[in-house]
């Protein structure tokens, strides 16, 4: 299969290819109300991309009484392919996603080692293994095959959307090669400029690397690199539980805390952001120390590193984080009592962020986000938050995304889509 180049479009195309890929299928008369476009720019600027299959016609609605019906409009989700990849400090744990960033597949690789070739290599494993398939039509991760997994964002307190299922997605098994994929998304815990090039990344010790650049070479595909709590909260923005939420906070939890934010439909970024800036704000003057020193930071408390570590002291063993959520929701003392402080934190820290941002919305998300499956952690987490706010605050909506490790991959994939979104050009296939 091979790509038509078209003309780089403008930004008026850009942004209709944008308000459809995230609120389709939507109604021609909100879709032209949103672009504040007439009913002839629309119909003028829609047409090529229903001409070459990049919108589709959903089925038809009457507009009111009298008048002609309406088709609402939608992008076919399966015209591209986009891996995105969590890049860890051991792994790279990989994605095989649609244009908004589902997941088809997964694969994951170890890192030989921590140089950039190295790390090159292991990226490129998993792009390739995703671009092809299992006899199933499932992508082969390194265990066999992967069943397809939900959307990004996806969460216990989310609505399904049965408007993104069914019409538009094909098989995995239609991706046969590197080539047809139509980019690739790198996420990493540390600072990155220009979607390309690595800073400063603590835990693999590098400094100004530009992993984009070689990546892209290796691969001959478009590549993105991002901060993984960037990547994370643009895939909530886009896809996820912040998808039509003009001002909300993202806040995730697992190896560290991350936060996010997004006001008047804009993420926040600053020269600071991939920092961590947001794991170390204070929560307990009496928590434990992280690893840099500061006591009852939010990693000190929040982290499933630091939470383990308390327990242990109890218990008087090492034990896993899913272990220790497992001992909290039977009853086990220490558990309950370390769980239940992990919970009143966070609900300091959801507080703390929404009294000085003044969004209504928090998204929490990331691997560690399990903890508020158990009971006395959403309690005290609940209290935590009642205790910081004016009691006549508005109320504090909290939306809880996927709490497995996929969602920063998938953050990854997004961030490759909306980059293509953005040099629209050879879109088609």
């Amino acid at each position: 299969m091979t790509t038509t180049t078209e003309p780089v479009l403008g930004e008026s195309g850009r942004e209709l290819v944008r308000e459809v890929l995230i609120h389709g299928p939507i109604a021609r008369a909100e879709l032209g109300r949103r672009l504040g476009l007439s009913p002839a720019s629309l119909t003028r600027l829609s047409k090529p991309f229903l001409d070459r299959g990049l919108f589709v016609e959903g089925a038809v609605e009457l507009a009111g009484a009298v008048g002609r019906p309406a088709k609402p409009l939608d992008v076919r989700v399966d015209l591209q392919r986009f891996v995105g990849i969590k890049l860890t400090g051991d792994q790279a744990l990989g994605v095989l996603t649609d244009l908004r960033a589902k997941t088809l597949g997964e694969h994951v690789a170890d890192l030989a080692g921590h140089s950039p070739e190295e790390v090159v290599e292991a990226l490129a494993a998993v792009v390739e293994a995703l671009a092809g398939s299992g006899s199933d039509g499932r992508a082969v991760g390194g265990g066999g095959a992967v069943a397809a997994g939900g959307g990004s964002g996806g969460g216990v307190a989310a609505e399904p959307d049965p408007s993104r299922d069914g019409s538009a997605e094909a098989s995995v098994a239609d991706v046969g090669g590197v080539a047809e994929l139509a980019g690739v998304g790198v996420s990493i815990g540390g600072k990155v400029t220009g979607q390309q090039v690595v800073l400063r990344a603590p835990f693999l010790e590098w400094r100004e690397v530009d992993l984009g650049g070689m990546l892209s070479r290796r691969l001959g595909l478009p590549v993105v690199v991002e901060n993984d709590v960037v990547a994370l909260t643009e895939a909530e923005r886009w896809f996820g539980l912040g998808r039509g939420i003009d001002d909300f906070a993202v806040v995730t939890t697992g190896a560290g805390v991350g936060y996010g934010l997004v006001i008047h439909g804009r993420q926040v970024i600053t020269p600071d952001t991939g920092l961590g800036l947001g794991g170390h704000f204070p929560l307990d003057p009496t928590g434990p120390i992280c690893a840099d020193g500061h006591r009852g930071c939010s990693t000190a408390m929040l982290s499933t590193t630091s939470m383990c570590a308390s327990a242990a002291v109890g218990l008087g063993r090492l034990v896993s984080y899913e272990e220790l959520l497992a001992l909290a929701a039977s009853g086990n003392a220490v558990a309950v009592q370390v769980v239940g402080t992990a919970g009143r934190s966070l609900g300091r820290m959801i507080a703390a962020v929404a009294n000085l941002t003044m969004v209504g919305t928090v998204v929490l998300s990331g691997e560690g986000i399990g903890l508020v499956d158990v009971p006395v952690a959403t309690s005290e987490m609940r209290a935590g938050i009642a205790a910081d706010r004016d009691p006549d605050a508005s109320e504090v909506r909290v939306l809880t995304g996927d709490a497995d490790f996929g969602a920063w991959a998938r953050g990854a994939a997004a961030v490759a889509v909306q980059a293509r979104i953005g040099s629209l050009g050879a879109i088609w296939r």
